[in-house]
Parts: C-alpha cells; sequence; structure tokens
C-alpha cells in the first residue's frame, strides 16, 4: 500500500502526486491525505473519469482518500457526452478592452443566457473574472440565478489567493485548473471568453 501526503498542497498538485503513486502498481489501492474539499472533488472527478474506485473518510481536519487500481471497470463514455455538454472559461470581468462598455456587454451575455435558456453546465471564473463572483453584486446575483437553475460556477482558487479575495467568495465554489483542462476533454464543447 502506498500512502501520499498531499495535506498542505493546492491542486493541481495532490492529483500529480496520485497518477505518480498509481504509475508505481498494476493493481491495488493508494491512500492519499488531503485537506481541502476542492483536492477532494478533484480526485474523486479524476477516479470518475479513469475508472479507479474511490472513496474518502474524514478524519479530524483532513480526508483519507483510497483510489483503488485494477478492480473496477471504466465508466462508459456515453455518460459523458450526455451529460456534460457546454463549459464556459470566464478570465476577465469584461468583454473587451472598454472597461466601462466591457461590463455592459458581460452583464447582457448572462441576462441573455438566462432569459433565453441557453445555459451551460458549467462556468469556470478566472483571472479577473473572480471579481464577478466575490466583489460585484450585480453579478453575484446573475451568476446565483444560473446556480439555481443547475449551473455550476467554479472560481479559480490560485485566483482568488492572488487578488486576495479567497474569503470573499459569494457563489459557486472554490475551484481549480483542473475544471478546464478537464473540460477539454470532458465536455462537448468549451467557450473561452476574455
Amino acid at each position: 500500500m502506498i500512502t501520499v501526503d498531499a495535506r498542505g498542497l493546492g491542486c493541481p498538485k495532490p492529483i500529480i502526486l496520485a497518477e505518480e503513486a498509481l504509475s508505481k502498481i498494476e493493481e491495488g489501492f493508494i491512500t492519499i491525505l488531503i485537506d481541502n474539499e476542492a483536492s477532494l472533488e478533484n480526485i474523486k472527478r479524476y477516479a470518475e473519469r479513469f475508472g479507479y474506485y474511490f472513496e474518502s473518510e474524514k478524519e479530524n481536519s483532513f480526508w483519507k482518500v483510497k483510489l483503488v487500481k485494477g478492480y473496477t471497470c471504466k465508466i462508459a463514455s456515453n455518460e459523458k457526452k450526455s451529460s456534460r455538454e457546454l463549459l464556459i472559461i470566464i478570465a476577465s470581468d469584461t468583454i473587451g478592452k472598454d472597461e466601462k462598455l466591457g461590463r455592459v456587454l458581460m452583464k447582457a451575455f448572462f441576462e441573455t443566457m438566462t432569459a433565453i435558456n441557453q445555459l451551460p453546465n458549467m462556468i469556470f471564473l478566472m483571472n479577473t473574472a473572480v471579481k464577478l463572483s466575490t466583489k460585484d453584486e450585480d453579478f453575484i446575483n446573475l451568476l446565483k440565478k444560473l446556480e439555481e437553475r443547475g449551473v455550476e460556477i467554479f472560481t479559480c482558487g490560485t485566483c482568488l489567493k492572488y487578488y486576495n479575495l479567497e474569503d470573499q467568495l459569494k457563489v459557486g465554489f472554490r475551484g481549480t485548473t483542473n475544471h478546464f483542462i478537464e473540460g477539454i476533454s470532458d465536455f462537448n464543447k468549451t467557450i473561452w471568453i476574455g
């Protein structure tokens, strides 16, 4: 049995360490110790994607995650196709270079998406777009409406930290680079704005 201590490490490091450990065994299991929910969710998605059995148990201030290799079947690929149509990655709090007009256009983008019911499965906010889920009440309310209608909202944890907004997230969840890397293969379509 291999134990990987990834406590104190931000994503994607816990997944990288898990991949390294799994590459060393033909079959069996590894245990990963993590101390944040974003890593827990990312490892769970990683396990589902590659057909590993996943189980987690919380102990005090961290989780013990068990991944089993070689004993389970891979998830059928048609499941992904039917349920994960569209990921939108937004990397700016405006559309275009003019800030004033760009805010108007960004707001119209969200309002139109909601009004005509053309909703993505997931929105990932990064770079200056993290301000939309933390500081800007107009956009926070729009994002909450989308979330209520089933859209998953994730905000880049590294970006939150960079802008000193980690404790100000008001809608959705803290996300990692895995969300948009997985979008390349897990979603039928990925759109990048900004």
